[in-house]
């Protein structure tokens, strides 16, 4: 258990139709953590992210951020995906705006600064993710590597309580490099369930769970 829960979810829930694609889901995140939930196409990792930003809704369970209820919608929602940073798969980049716009305009628009100290920001995150040379291109002028920093620096904006990626090492780093280095906890999901939840090492180097093995075999060929 962390000591001071930044996310909780208890006994989650969530169905489309006939598939049960979050089952039973029981996690928890502290402040300052970094996990990583990995598992096959089509394990529940990206329905989970969406839940806790509550772009989905589920059908039992509860979700609190921060000690709070998930609020139902209103201005409270809205309040919510400010403290919600979110990185998608597609990154969902401006096409007709400048990487500048794109990192800038979230924080003019929802966290009302003003529009140069969002682009003194914008311009020291770029910098932060190595992307300051390319503040005046569009997002079809970078490769997908590039499109998805722009997407973190912009996340990163808004100063948000909670970061989440759905896939974020689809365009950077294949080889779970990342979740290795970076992570505190790997979260491994398989048909809608938290399988394993474990020390990155202990969970790379001796996974527990056949399925786990298998997922594992698959991915780290070399």
């Amino acid at each position: 258990m962390a000591v001071d829960p930044l996310i909780e979810l208890r006994d989650v829930n969530k169905y489309y139709g006939e598939l049960h694609v979050l089952q039973d889901i029981d996690l928890t995140v502290g402040k300052g953590e970094v996990v990583v939930v990995i598992g096959p196409s089509g394990s529940g990792k990206s329905t989970l992210c969406r839940a806790i930003s509550r772009l989905e809704t589920i059908q039992s369970g509860a979700i609190a951020l921060d000690g709070q209820p998930l609020p139902e919608e209103g201005k409270a929602l809205a309040m919510l995906r400010a403290e919600v940073g979110m990185v998608f798969q597609s990154f969902n980049l401006f096409a007709h705006k400048t990487v500048l716009q794109n990192v800038s305009i979230a924080q003019i628009k929802v966290r009302r600064r003003k529009k140069e100290d969002a682009e003194k920001r914008a311009r020291d995150l770029l910098e932060r993710v190595g992307l300051a040379s390319q503040a005046a291109k569009f997002p079809a002028q970078l490769s997908g590597g590039q499109q998805q920093r722009v997407a973190i620096a912009r996340a990163l904006a808004m100063d948000p309580k909670v970061m989440l990626f759905d896939e974020p090492t689809s365009a950077l780093d294949p080889e779970m490099g990342f979740a290795r280095s970076a992570a505190n906890r790997v979260v491994f999901m398989a048909d809608g369930r938290i399988v394993e939840d474990r020390a990155p090492e202990d969970f790379f180097n001796n996974p527990e769970s056949d399925r786990a093995k298998d997922f594992l075999s698959k991915i780290l060929k070399h």
